[in-house]
């Protein structure tokens, strides 16, 4: 209809203007007279619409204008708005198709089968079928079918999910979602979730649910015709009060006809939408971008927002004489058909090691307790320590609970053949990008910044410290996430943000609520306003800028083309400015405010830092020998905890030096060479002065550990090990945070390589 009625206006005013050009008057104010009339009948029907669901609009100064313009014979003005409002018509309707063919090509692409993994062979299904557990098959080309866990490595192409150009490799044991594409040789991987509850299929609701959004202009639009269209009657008034001449009335009415506000700040919200989902962040509709823009508190999660949402191995604790590597082997050969949430990590931390595992045999997991299978020869138990190695809890397994417990860790017991064999500790780290992202958002303009969690007051406040909250509120259930919400208002428009279910009712009662889908859309981001596709929180500082950079654009066009327009009604209502010259004066204003809209497609100054393209390879093989090494981090803490009574044997310790200055050193001095002039290009040179200060005292330590130990044979006396033990756990103390620095200072700016932030 849109695409009619442009093309019947502009027929019919060119139609109109070459019989005015041939001297046929008569015949042009028909073909203009009847473009007007088209152009009004458009305008009742939008107007009728607005009045029936009481909101104002800026329709209603169109429409007098061109039944202004019709009545006192000016049919040339009448028609000029009506090819402007056939155009603002036309805009929208392509914006909505554009959006559902998007949709209808997403939808398209969704899997209808899978290859599901049998003991007879491979056989294909309805994708409906699938369940969580089930071994599937993915070719060459296949989208993969349903969010599962990589049994083996993967290259995918992502791009339908996060706008990343090139394939993404994949480690053994790495989260993977529906929607992408396998782009090596086929795989398998371990269905964690059914079709209805994976990520794409949720991703075609998201935009289902965006595209249903109300216009994105029209907040803004109707907000500034609130005070536009009475100042404009009450000056079109004036002028036929007091001249008598309704023909200046008409002119007044011509050049206030709000094509600024029709379609200027339409392009400027729309160019905002479609550069944050660029980003990886939808946004449902031009008013949430507005409340995105006007944020000024954000309230945060912890689980999954602040913190990965998922776990990672820390250590592994052994027996006295154990083999960590050998746990870890036996334990993620097992775990490598579990589809329970530990599994993932201890097979990723196989894979992070480079481990060989196993297929195991007789597999048989016990919920709320652990799985078991044979390895090698070996019945392999993990989960409780009951379940696992029951029987006498011998002192060693003793004091790693006591870790496990003082960290904050998760611990995974281990057993083998019935005997205690180790303990698997599993944190969730904070995202590497977190601590960067808070201090972006105050830079931005973000006045107050809260935690708000279920988690333990402890692990909430040690979290806050880390990333550098303003508050913290501890043991919240989801009814006090919203009394906090409610709280928080006093200082501004509150943004919430959160990935849990128990989050839903935080985010309806936010201003704005933003929600992470990356490993899932679940009933927080159906809840939220603005949802983010890629696993980086920091997006959402990008989303924040890109917000207001557009809203401030709209304004701009907005009241520049209002503001010159304004200066015209003076003009006209003052008789200097007859209907069809305002006319193409108005058009000749919408031009210009259309331009300064456009503007909001330009990429804005960047506040979010990231690598180079081409340095990108080079950082990524130091960010897998820097997860590589964090073994070794962890096996300088076993070595100096084995040293608590005697015999002092030495030798482990030895051992230790020799892998330290083999291993640990050279990927150290790489980093500084390679690594740290990449991060100054990116961040600037004051952002590596600590971790190149931490590179010389972590070799400083390191050549004293091996100075320590020159001259000492077999055991060691009691002093001895007094210093060997202080250099020991100075050592690791300086590592673990060091390896921290780097995650945030260093490694967060790498576009990740396997799926996974940081």
């Amino acid at each position: 209809m849109e695409s009619v009625l442009f093309a019947l206006a502009g027929l019919l005013t060119a139609a109109g203007a070459a019989g005015w050009a041939a001297g046929a008057g008569p015949l042009a104010d028909v073909a203009w007279a009847v473009a007007a009339v088209l152009g009004l009948g458009y305008s009742t029907v939008t107007l009728a619409r607005a009045v029936r669901r009481r909101e104002p609009s800026v329709d209603v100064i169109a429409w007098l204008a061109l039944a202004g313009a019709l009545a006192v014979g000016e049919t040339f003005a009448g028609a000029v708005i009506a090819m402007m409002l056939a155009g603002g018509a036309l805009l929208e309707a392509r914006a909505a198709a554009r959006a559902r063919r998007e949709l209808s090509a997403l939808a398209a692409r969704a899997p209808r089968t899978a290859r599901r993994r049998t003991p007879a062979g491979s056989t294909e299904i309805p994708v409906g079928d699938v369940a969580a557990g089930d071994r599937l098959v993915v070719a060459t080309g296949e989208v993969v079918p349903v969010d599962g866990r990589l049994c083996g490595p993967a290259s995918l192409d992502e791009s339908a999910l996060t706008g990343e150009p090139m394939p993404v490799s994949h480690r053994a044991g790495a989260d993977v979602r529906s929607g992408v594409v396998n782009a090596g040789p086929a795989v398998e991987l371990i269905a964690t979730a059914t079709a209805e509850a994976s990520t794409y299929a949720g991703v075609v609701r998201l935009v289902a649910r965006a595209r249903a959004a109300s216009a994105p202009a029209v907040r803004t639009a109707d907000r500034l015709a609130v005070v536009f269209v009475p100042v404009t009657l009450v000056l079109a008034g004036a002028a036929w009060a007091l001249s008598g001449d309704p023909a200046r009335v008409v002119a007044v009415l011509v050049v206030a006809t709000p094509c600024p506000l029709l379609l200027a700040v339409p392009i400027a919200i729309m160019s905002g939408l479609s550069r944050a989902a660029r980003a990886g962040v939808i946004v449902k509709g031009g008013a949430a971008l507005e409340r995105l823009a006007a944020g000024r508190v954000l309230l945060f999660d912890k689980t999954g927002t602040l913190t990965a949402g998922r776990p990672v191995l820390t250590g592994v604790v052994t027996a006295p004489g154990g083999d960590g590597d050998e746990v870890l082997r036996l334990a993620a050969s097992v775990d490598a058909v579990s589809a329970h949430v530990l599994a993932a990590a201890i097979v990723t931390a196989a894979a992070d090691r480079g481990l060989r595992t196993e297929d195991p045999a007789g597999v048989r997991e016990e919920p709320g307790h652990g799985v078991e299978g044979i390895v090698a020869g070996h019945r392999v138990r993990l989960g409780r320590l009951a379940w696992a190695a029951p029987g006498e809890t011998p002192a060693w397994l003793r004091s790693a609970r006591r870790r496990a417990a003082l960290d904050g860790s998760l611990a995974v017991f281990a057993g083998v053949d019935g005997v205690p064999a180790g303990v698997l500790l599993l944190e969730d780290r904070i995202r590497p990008q977190a601590p960067r992202m808070l201090r972006t958002l105050r830079r931005a303009g973000v006045d107050r910044i809260v935690l708000v969690t279920g988690d333990r007051t402890d692990t909430a406040e040690a979290v806050g410290r880390i990333v550098g909250v303003d508050a913290v509120h501890a043991d919240c259930d989801p009814a006090e996430k919203v009394a906090v919400v409610a709280r928080e208002r006093h200082a501004g428009p509150v943004v919430m943000v959160g990935d849990g279910i128990n989050d839903a009712p935080a985010l309806a009662a936010a201003d704005l609520g933003v929600a992470l889908a990356a490993r899932g859309v679940t009933a927080t981001a159906e809840t939220a306003d603005v949802v983010l596709t890629v696993d980086r929180i920091d997006v959402l500082a990008d989303a924040i800028l890109i917000a207001r950079r557009c809203r401030a654009v709209a304004l701009t066009a907005a009241f520049a083309g209002m503001g010159a327009a304004a200066v015209a009604m003076l003009a006209a209502a003052a008789g200097h400015l007859p209907p069809a010259a305002g006319a193409l004066l108005q058009e000749m204003i919408d031009v210009a405010a259309i331009g300064i809209a456009l503007t909001a497609l330009l990429p804005g100054r960047a506040r979010t830092a990231r690598i180079a393209p081409a340095e990108t390879a080079v950082a990524r093989r130091l960010h897998a020998e820097h997860r590589a090494v964090r073994g070794l981090i962890e096996r300088v803490r076993s070595v100096a905890d084995a040293l608590a009574g005697p015999p002092y044997d030495t030798t482990p310790v030895r051992d230790l030096s020799t892998q330290l200055k083999a291993e640990l050193l050279p990927h150290e001095r790489a980093e500084e060479a390679q690594l740290l002039p990449i991060v100054a290009r990116a961040l600037g040179p004051e952002a590596v002065g600590a971790l190149s200060r931490t590179h010389a005292e972590i070799e400083h330590q390191v050549n004293r550990l091996d100075r320590c130990l020159t001259g000492l044979t077999g055991d060691a006396e009691p002093e001895d090990v007094v210093d060997l033990r202080r250099l020991l756990y100075g050592l690791y103390a300086i590592l673990r945070l060091h390896d921290a620095q780097e995650e945030e200072g260093a490694f967060s700016l790498v576009p990740a390589a396997d799926g996974r932030s940081g």
